[in-house]
């Protein structure tokens, strides 16, 4: 079941006592958990947070989780949910820190449905794919950097925390994983008040990536609109999100 579900468990307790004290920094009262599998980053969260409200979509890990911490979830510690993260409401609990080992084929979806929640977070520590903690950190300039990177830095403030190896996963995956801590950004960083019109614009800047923004632009704003505009020439990912920020407004948003 859970290789039909593309999930890999972490099992390494060193790695998963350092996920959870990065996500409970001075203790939380409530930690959203995404996957939490066989609960092994599950029982550490417990140790550090007042609440956990576990997310699981397989029915299997679900009657698992049910039966091992049936103490916790007596006592009102733990609150299993069986469903599809993309489809749950995480803002039904309050604020909280969101962590979570995600499934490598719905990383992008899961962070943009963290991102919809506006306040809701105030932190979150996943373990990704490396590939996908560096474009998330990427700066300007770096060929990781991209629409992802732009997302991301738009609404939080990424840090890559430390790599996890093959070794620690059972089965082990096909590629090397990292943590990343999110911290939320506010609208005002950048000066943006309709952020999904940004995200609409960065997707055009980034829609042929060796292209320049020029090309990638004319047709959405006109030939000669955009040539108006000084350094037109360069590509998106020469840009910093404010940087981008700032082209938008020039173009009139």
């Amino acid at each position: 079941m859970p290789r039909k579900l593309g999930q890999h468990l972490l099992i390494r307790k060193s790695i998963l006592d350092r996920i959870a004290d990065a996500a409970c920094v001075d203790g939380v009262p409530l930690v959203i958990e995404i996957g939490p599998g066989k609960g092994a980053l599950t029982e550490p969260l417990l140790e550090r947070a007042e609440k956990v409200v576990a997310i699981e979509v397989d029915p299997y890990f679900v009657h698992y989780l049910t039966q091992k911490f049936a103490d916790a979830i007596g006592q009102g510690r733990l609150m299993l949910i069986e469903g599809d993260v993309l489809k749950t409401d995480l803002s039904a609990w309050g604020r909280a820190v969101v962590a979570g080992n995600l499934p490598y084929y719905i990383t992008s979806p899961i962070l943009e449905r963290l991102f919809s929640l506006g306040e809701v977070w105030t932190r979150a520590v996943f373990l990704v794919q490396a590939e996908v903690a560096a474009r998330l950190a990427a700066s300007p300039g770096n060929r990781d950097f991209g629409y992802l990177s732009v997302q991301t830095q738009l609404f939080s403030k990424p840090e890559i925390l430390f790599p996890v190896a093959r070794a620690a996963f059972r089965p082990p995956p096909k590629v090397d994983s990292a943590v990343v801590r999110l911290e939320p950004r506010q609208p005002a960083d950048f000066e943006i008040t309709d952020r999904a019109a940004f995200l609409r614009f960065a997707s055009l800047c980034f829609r042929q990536k060796r292209k320049t923004l020029r090309n990638n632009l004319a047709d959405a704003y006109g030939k000669e609109r955009v040539d108006a505009i000084e350094g037109i020439g360069r590509r998106a990912e020469q840009l910093s999100v404010a940087q981008l920020a700032e082209l938008y407004r020039r173009l009139g948003e």
